[in-house]
């Protein structure tokens, strides 16, 4: 008997996006590839092809739910190793409008991690699995098509340390772009006679800029990050966490164009207008790890592939490459992990997953729900361009209220956060006895009530890591 052809999946890009799509394809083929530019195996520390992992990269509720469901264990790994935890709820202080939200546990696991701490976990977990592997240091120059340019049948690359080398073709039954934002599959469509996909934008002029601390006094008294919201009212906030490394990790973020310093002393001063003291207080205690990084995030974009008559088979995109979020609200590594569960119900044996139905799926059962709570909340800044109609003015309002009633109710407070952590959908805010207790507590009748301290010595609840 001869040889049965293998099938193959190459990935293209591989941060997160790319090492959660290739766990699931994994499962359902014979070889999986993933391409990068950089050197990928056995870093610890920020990449160059990944600038924001010098930055706090959250991840969302739901996406600590998915790592473990792809991963199980990772997340007690993670702790092993020094992550620290909490629940976003009720060991957050979170503050909206200068004012703080109540506390109460609500059930969501936070992964204090570094971008590069998650990174390199999730990466040797996808590394063990023996059908992948990694091609490190290779450009990625374009698509390899039958004839009629109906079907992807493989990628062009070119290695980067051989010299001389030029380039070459791997074959794959099924390409998967996760390069994120810079992703050049628009235009590799253009040429092979596709329609250029319809992209949604929105300027946010988002500037921020990140450091790392030793504390050498305790301002978070059981809390994991203090966390003062930018609002229309001040449009700077920050979000000042406790992180792996025994090591304190602080970015702060300005829109429109009022952004943060880089030289020490002005990003104190920067700290120092923030909505509360908290932070300017936390740093009067602290030693610098390292200088201030500037980040610049020009405009949220969304590629909108569900929209396209045509698309070639054997080809699918994931994770930033799709659509990039304002990145204040945390919610890309957690779309990118659930992005690869819907790659995952996409997986057939000997075929691969059809590209219209994929992209529908992914746009209503993934990308919506965050891309509607992005743009309500980025619209709600009068100086972002964009149509507001009655809809989003509504919903706006209706926001408003709910962060009035979480300063003066736990419940609502906790209800709120799950949906900020994608575990709950907007529904679950409308039910009418959650609806009765945000008005009773947001309208003029509803009692401002005092918010609880954590007594310094009564240690935070480590939350289990239950993915239920």
């Amino acid at each position: 008997m001869g040889d049965v052809a293998k099938t193959r999946a190459v990935v293209l890009g591989g941060s997160l996006a790319g090492l959660f799509a290739a766990r699931v394809l994994a499962d359902a083929y014979d070889e999986v590839l993933i391409v990068d530019r950089d050197v990928l195996i056995g870093v610890e520390g920020p990449r160059r092809g990944c600038p924001q992992s010098r930055h706090i990269n959250g991840l969302l509720a739901r996406g600590q739910q998915v790592m473990e469901e792809l991963y199980p264990g990772i997340t007690e790994e993670l702790f092993a190793d020094g992550v620290p935890t909490g629940d976003l709820a009720g060991n957050v202080r979170w503050y909206f409008h200068g004012k703080p939200i109540k506390q109460q546990h609500a059930g969501l696991v936070c992964v204090a991690a570094s971008r590069p701490k998650l990174e390199h976990h999730i990466r040797e977990r996808t590394r063990a699995l023996t059908n992948i592997a990694f091609a490190e240091r290779h450009d990625i120059l374009g698509l390899e098509t039958t004839p009629d340019n109906s079907r992807v049948t493989g990628v062009r690359v070119q290695p980067l340390e051989e010299e001389g080398a030029g380039e070459k073709v791997i074959d794959a039954d099924l390409v998967v772009d996760a390069t994120g934002r810079g992703s050049r599959t628009p235009i590799w469509l253009e040429a092979l006679g596709y329609a250029r996909v319809e992209e949604e934008r929105t300027k946010i002029g988002l500037g921020y800029v990140t450091q790392h601390y030793r504390l050498t006094a305790d301002p978070y008294h059981g809390d994991l990050s203090i966390n003062p919201v930018a609002s229309p009212e001040l449009p700077r906030g920050a979000i000042f966490t406790k992180t792996d490394g025994d090591r304190v990790e602080l970015t702060t973020y300005g829109i429109l164009g009022d952004h943060p310093p880089t030289t020490q002393e002005g990003l104190y001063e920067w700290i120092k207008s923030l909505a509360v003291p908290d932070i300017y207080d936390a740093l009067q205690h602290a030693e610098p790890l390292d200088e201030p990084v500037a980040f610049r995030f020009p405009t949220t974009l969304r590629r909108h592939y569900e929209k396209m008559t045509r698309f070639p088979d054997g080809l699918l995109v994931t994770g930033d490459a799709v659509c990039c979020f304002n990145p204040v609200y945390a919610q890309g590594m957690t779309v990118a992990a659930l992005s690869a569960l819907v790659i995952r119900q996409h997986l057939h044996t000997g075929a691969a997953p059809d590209p219209f139905q994929y992209f529908s799926d992914l746009s209503r059962n993934v990308i919506d729900q965050p891309w509607e709570m992005t743009h309500t909340v980025d619209l709600s800044f009068p100086g972002v361009e964009g149509e507001r109609p009655l809809q989003l003015r509504v919903a706006q309002a209706f926001l408003g209220l709910v962060q009035t009633a979480a300063t003066r109710d736990g419940v609502v407070a906790a209800a709120y956060m799950r949906g900020a952590g994608l575990i709950d959908g907007p529904e679950a805010l409308m039910r009418p006895k959650m609806l009765a207790r945000i008005l009773w507590n947001a309208l003029p009748w509803g009692k401002p009530a005092a918010q609880p301290r954590r007594s310094p010595s009564t240690p935070a609840e480590k939350p289990k890591a239950s993915v239920s």
